[in-house]
């Protein structure tokens, strides 16, 4: 916990600093949600198609799922959906001919979630 996935469209892979974005997300999820730095896991997941509206093209999108323990208010859920599109402003370079569709959505665990870790 936290358990954080981002899904980027291709075209941004160049113009993205994902470690960088993980380590602010990170230290704003700790800062806003008190969360332990050393749970803190950050997923990408590149995407290559992306469709807005009837458009194909000229659209990138990047999605952020910040999943945490039960437990936040609705407030200390908003702050960090803002943190996160903050660090996207931050950290996602303009690219020309391309619209940016950033979202943020934080959201509970389910009850049934477990964590293993184990050296390999």
């Amino acid at each position: 916990m936290p358990q954080i996935t981002v899904d980027y469209s291709a075209p941004l892979a160049d113009a993205f600093d994902r470690a960088a974005f993980a380590r602010e997300v990170h230290a704003r999820t700790v800062e806003i949600a008190a969360a332990r730095p050393s749970a803190c896991t950050t997923q990408f997941r590149r995407t290559e198609d992306t469709v807005v509206g009837p458009d194909a093209e000229g659209h990138a999108i990047v999605h952020v799922s910040v999943g945490l323990l039960a437990g936040r208010t609705e407030e200390t859920k908003a702050r960090l959906a803002e943190a996160v599109l903050e660090a996207l402003r931050t950290h996602v370079k303009p690219v020309e001919g391309l619209v940016l569709h950033a979202s943020a959505e934080i959201r509970d665990l389910d009850a049934s979630y477990r964590k293993d870790e184990t050296e390999s």
